[in-house]
């Protein structure tokens, strides 16, 4: 597949992924500067979606959005209604991402597809746009969902491959942002400590197990904290140039946007690497 063209998003090519307790003003206004169009709260944030305001309001053009409300976390009434809020006060600013999280995160986690489906009903009910709003898609199912309820799909932790089978499945009319991972410490064995770190904990979530194992992933690869081709694979590290040509591949498989999600170690400025790569990718 060719590269999809990147007027359908108005996310931009390349966004910032954050956690919340991550974000600052400072490094906010310094992703803004960099050229990154969009910042991602990411970790299920708060409810009031206070951090995104705090954003918005630190920035001057910048898009926020979430990735994700957790649907289990926060019931979509009061989700709409801060949304409606954030809408009027930083018009075509922010996008409402949505998503189903986790069985091993919640006791309640039954019937998720259904539960997505009255979610965006509820939505819907009151009066949020479809199109500013995405949904955290990895399976065939939930990305035609996407596709037909939402502004599109917000994949996490996945790999061009998978980009590519999302394209076909959303089509040419729906945003596509793929999450990638970055580890830039200077120190390659901080980089690569902070890679198995972070693929441990997702490894324990049997749905991005599942996921892995689709796109050929084996049980080796799969154990523990992962294997060094899985490391390589989901967290870019190394080389700035090998890191701008691995988040590259994402858009040359069918993404409209990048999340790029800065791994930090000690000792790590997010405000200085978010600055250098932002020049690299702009080059």
């Amino acid at each position: 597949m060719t590269s999809t063209p990147q007027s359908r998003s108005v996310l931009g090519r390349y966004g910032l992924w954050q956690g919340e307790a991550g974000w600052s003003p400072q490094l906010a206004t310094a992703a803004e500067e960099a050229g990154f169009t969009t910042l991602w709260v990411g970790g299920s944030p708060g409810g009031d979606l206070e951090v995104v305001a705090r954003l918005l309001e630190s920035t001057r053009e910048a898009i926020v959005g979430t990735s994700i409300v957790n649907v289990w976390k926060d019931d979509a009434a009061p989700i709409a209604e801060v949304t409606r809020r954030l809408h009027d006060r930083f018009p075509g600013r922010f996008f409402l991402g949505i998503g189903i999280g986790h069985p091993e995160a919640t006791r309640t986690y039954k019937k998720p597809y259904e539960t997505l489906v009255d979610y965006l009903d509820a939505l819907d009910a009151a009066g949020v746009d479809a199109s500013t709003r995405l949904l955290a898609a990895l399976g065939p199912r939930v990305l035609r969902l996407s596709r037909d309820r939402t502004a599109g799909a917000i994949p996490y932790l996945t790999t061009p491959q998978h980009t590519r089978e999302a394209r076909d499945i959303l089509g040419d009319g729906a945003v596509l942002a793929a999450e990638h991972k970055v580890a830039l410490s200077a120190d390659p064995e901080q980089a690569t400590r902070l890679a198995h770190e972070t693929l441990g904990f997702y490894l324990g979530l049997v749905n991005y197990r599942r996921n892995l194992e689709k796109l050929g992933y084996d049980a080796a690869d799969l154990e523990g904290s992962g294997s060094e081709r899985l490391a390589d694979d989901l967290v870019l590290r190394g080389d700035l140039s090998h890191v701008v040509a691995g988040l590259r591949a994402h858009l040359e498989s069918g993404a409209d946007h990048v999340a790029v999600n800065l791994l930090l170690g000690e000792g790590d400025d997010p405000v200085e690497q978010v600055g250098r790569l932002g020049a690299a990718l702009r080059a």
